[in-house]
């Protein structure tokens, strides 16, 4: 698996997808094919224009941002771009980033005059197995008094008169990070330190301290003012790195609002045509300066024969049938170039509902897929009204998908926030309903993804209400 500093990462990261199963070095954009063994990763484009525009006209969209050409959609060839508001784009917590502010551990601390400084730490390491001594590494394993907290410094100053001449004046003393106290036998580390010169007071306490690394070199602060002096080394063991998803929250920004006007649209046209609930999808391609829609699709879970005292077609899920219909592009492709003809499935009941329903979808199914020799959904941006249930977080997962942006968080049904399910809901009690799930971004899966929660603007009217336990 490459670690958060290789190359390898670093590369994957550009268009902010992380696939861990393989290490490799990555092709550039130039290759129009799929290699056997890996997707193909895109470089996004340089900044060097300040306005977003729709082709062929000279329409300035929400602001500056880098060369975003819209390309044309009858879905939004209607829309007065310029207006739009952009919104708000959020991005979600993967499971360790919301679990780090809650994680303490208790490491064993001494103090020792600063000429044995070398000696106690060689003899550290000879004495405990290499584990235990590089472990807690974002912690600063050798601290001069002044450098402690303020709660730190009143403690150890006032356990005995040793420690008040240590904190008075310039002082000649460090203290020294041993290790976890889970790890170390005390009476072993006493009668080590016992041996050297200047230690009679045989100084040895618990300090609690934070169990996981910093994300930011804000958390590093603060941290180093509760607990210990803490040190942010520019990764993100718990997430994605900080500086992918500034960059990548740069590049849709500007054009979020447009796509989930579309959502919006096809959401509400879902409801009202009685073929599903007032959920949409969007897919987009971005590359290479341009941005497009690939895919629309509304909820169609009581499309069909479906009984409506149940909870619908979970196939029909608008996230589903929007990836679905990609990859019927993709068959229409395969189908063209081996000669053989393009047909509907002969189907009493479809399932995948993977053909368009409202005429909200037509235009994007009937055009071809600008890249049908990649993979399925490798690095397109879906748009969501709503967070997407467990199965479709999955479905997301599976299909490649780069980013995922959607309006409407459900904390009982949803597969992406990382938050403690129900918790913005008062009659659920507190930790009942479980843990999130933080599917995006999981170290247990071999594909990550970059995800935000969106705040649209005050120019896009609400969705109708949806019953907290649907499943979207």
């Amino acid at each position: 698996m490459e670690s958060p500093g290789s190359s390898a990462y670093l590369e994957g990261a550009s268009t902010g997808t992380i696939n861990r199963s393989v290490v490799v070095n990555f092709p550039r954009p130039e290759s129009q094919g799929r290699p056997a063994s890996l997707p193909m990763y895109p470089e996004p484009p340089a900044v060097t224009a300040n306005t977003v525009t729709i082709a062929s006209t000279e329409k300035p969209l929400l602001g500056p941002v880098g060369p975003v050409e819209i390309l044309p959609n009858p879905l939004i060839n209607d829309m007065d771009v310029k207006t739009i508001k952009k919104g708000i784009l959020i991005p979600l917590k993967t499971t360790l980033e919301v679990q780090q502010d809650h994680t303490v551990d208790q490491v064993y601390v001494t103090r020792v005059p600063t000429k044995c400084t070398n000696e106690v730490i060689n003899l550290l390491r000879k004495f405990l197995p290499e584990d235990r001594v590089k472990s807690m590494v974002h912690l600063r394993k050798v601290v001069k008094p002044s450098d402690l907290p303020a709660h730190l410094k009143t403690q150890f100053m006032n356990e005995n008169e040793v420690g008040r001449q240590i904190h008075t004046g310039k002082s000649s003393w460090v203290y020294i990070v041993i290790g976890e106290v889970k790890l170390i036998e005390k009476e072993e580390v006493c009668k080590t330190l016992a041996a050297f010169d200047g230690m009679e007071d045989k100084f040895l306490t618990q300090v609690t301290v934070p169990a996981n690394p910093p994300s930011s070199q804000i958390h590093a602060a603060m941290w180093s003012s509760q607990f210990w002096p803490t040190v942010y080394r520019k990764n993100n063991p718990l997430g994605p790195h900080p500086s992918l998803i500034s960059r990548a929250t740069e590049e849709i920004k500007n054009d979020t609002a447009l796509w989930m006007a579309v959502a919006y649209r096809v959401a509400r046209r879902a409801q009202e045509s009685g073929i599903g609930e007032a959920i949409g999808a969007v897919i987009v391609q971005r590359s290479e300066g341009r941005a497009q829609i690939l895919g629309v699709a509304g909820d169609a879970r009581w499309a069909g024969d479906v009984p409506k005292s149940a909870t619908g077609n979970p196939m029909a899920h608008s996230a589903l049938r929007a990836i679905s219909m990609v990859a019927q592009k993709l068959v229409r492709h395969e189908r063209r170039a081996a000669g053989r003809p393009i047909e509907d499935p002969n189907l009493d009941f479809d399932p995948f509902q993977d053909r368009p329903l409202l005429e909200e979808e037509h235009s994007a199914y009937q055009e071809d897929h600008p890249n049908p020799d990649g993979y399925l959904c490798h690095g397109l941006e879906l748009y969501l009204t709503h967070e997407p249930c467990v199965q479709c977080s999955m479905g997301i997962l599976h299909s490649r998908m780069g980013k995922v942006v959607f309006a409407q968080r459900h904390t009982l049904t949803g597969g992406f926030c990382s938050e403690v399910r129900g918790q913005d809901l008062p009659d659920v009690p507190e930790g009942s309903a479980g843990d999130g799930l933080g599917l995006f971004w999981r170290r247990e899966l071999n594909w990550s993804l970059l995800a935000w929660e969106w705040e649209p603007g005050s120019d896009l009217d609400p969705l109708p209400p949806i019953d907290r336990f649907v499943h979207a």
